[in-house]
């Protein structure tokens, strides 16, 4: 079992910033892939970005030029940097990881962190 634990959100005026975090732990795992989803009221969830073990790099067209996602390895750990944010913004971001444990690919998500951008 895989738990993640997401940080950061709040509430910022647009043109701020924040920065969320999220962090795996478990055992007996190997991280493919991680990444950060958000969903809007009345809206699909959808990728924001995500990163690969190998550091492949994946960014919504909304956000390119404006977040940036990292990670940590050795600590498990995804962080998102969001910059000159906008009220569009506005949604509960959900930290999702791709995993591998005993042969077999696993996906969890995380409890989602409130993100509210005010004009």
């Amino acid at each position: 079992q895989v738990q993640l634990v997401e940080s950061g959100g709040g509430l910022v005026q647009a043109g701020g910033s924040l920065r969320l975090s999220c962090a795996a732990s478990g055992s007996a795992f190997s991280i493919n892939a991680m990444g950060w989803y958000r969903q809007a009221p009345g809206k699909q969830r959808e990728l924001v970005a995500a990163i690969t073990t190998r550091g492949r790099l994946d960014y919504a067209e909304s956000v390119k030029g404006r977040f940036t996602i990292s990670r940590d390895n050795a600590k498990r750990t995804v962080y998102l940097q969001m910059n000159s944010l906008k009220p569009e913004d506005t949604a509960v971001y959900y930290c999702n990881a791709d995993v591998t444990s005993d042969y077999h690919s696993y996906e969890y998500w995380g409890q989602g962190t409130q993100v509210t951008v005010s004009s």
